[in-house]
């Protein structure tokens, strides 16, 4: 991150040294850490709590993963001593309310982190912006999106898995722009791949892959924008767009990004 735009990223080791108490965690998740392009969404995220003043901590080096990919991968064993490694930094912290960009994350934490003994409100970023919005403490106007033609994709599990539709949907309402929804949207999504790992592997064989599929349906509307709620979602549409060659027509951005993109944060 650029030092010059001074961003306030405390940890919550700091915070406790200072007798503080944030108001939510932000779980950063390892996308978010580690890759170049998630970071940006992160950055995003970080601008928006700083911006509404939001008194927030990350744990830094003592975040770890989940154990979302080595549950889903079958390796239980894996997922438990993650898992526990993390609930008892957490308890040890005594954390109540946590934030993440990441559904994945989001998912294991709120249900299936409480049978481990770790209890947490957890809400999804884009319920978080949306709801700071509503209470007055984000404004924003249409900016850069103003009239444009945007699609979303749903995540799995912010959709599908936890039955959130309609908070990222207010969101990009509030940039003037026009929703376009794809065939496949909602409870009827289609999953771009990433929920099924096809991020860290090679596709099984096929006609095609789902990342292309999905791509393909919401290219069809002709978007200006393909809005994202999810890193994996993010990386796997992106290089969709790129294998269709259209780059130069289609962004791809997280709503975070598009909020900071239209205030210009």
């Amino acid at each position: 991150m650029n030092m010059k735009e001074k961003l306030k990223v405390p940890t919550m080791a700091q915070m406790l040294a200072n007798n503080e108490v944030p108001e939510i965690l932000f779980w950063v998740g390892c996308s978010g850490s580690f890759d170049d392009r998630a970071k940006k969404i992160t950055k995003a995220i970080v601008k928006i709590l700083n911006k509404c003043n939001i008194k927030f901590a990350v744990l830094g080096q003592e975040e770890g993963c989940t154990g979302d990919p080595a549950k889903r991968a079958g390796n239980e064993f894996t997922f438990m001593m993650q898992a526990m490694q993390n609930i008892q930094i957490l308890n040890g912290y005594e954390i109540k309310k946590i934030v993440t960009a990441c559904p994945h994350c989001f998912n294991v934490i709120k249900n299936e982190y409480p049978e481990l003994g770790g209890n947490y409100e957890v809400i999804h970023h884009t319920q978080l912006i949306n709801g700071l919005i509503k209470e007055g403490k984000l404004k924003i106007k249409g900016g850069n999106f103003k009239g444009k033609r945007i699609t979303f994709h749903d995540p799995c599990y912010l959709g599908r898995a936890n039955d959130e539709y309609e908070a990222p949907r207010e969101i990009l309402q509030k940039l003037d722009s026009k929703l376009h929804e794809m065939q496949r949207s909602k409870e009827r999504g289609f999953c771009c791949g990433a929920g099924g790992a096809q991020m860290f592997k090679e596709a099984e064989k096929g006609n095609k892959e789902v990342n292309i599929e999905r791509t393909e349906e919401a290219a069809s509307l002709n978007p200006d924008y393909i809005a994202t709620g999810c890193p994996f979602c993010n990386t796997m549409i992106t290089d969709g767009v790129k294998l269709l060659n259209k780059e130069e027509n289609i962004k791809v951005l997280d709503i975070a990004e598009m909020i900071i993109n239209a205030e210009d944060l």
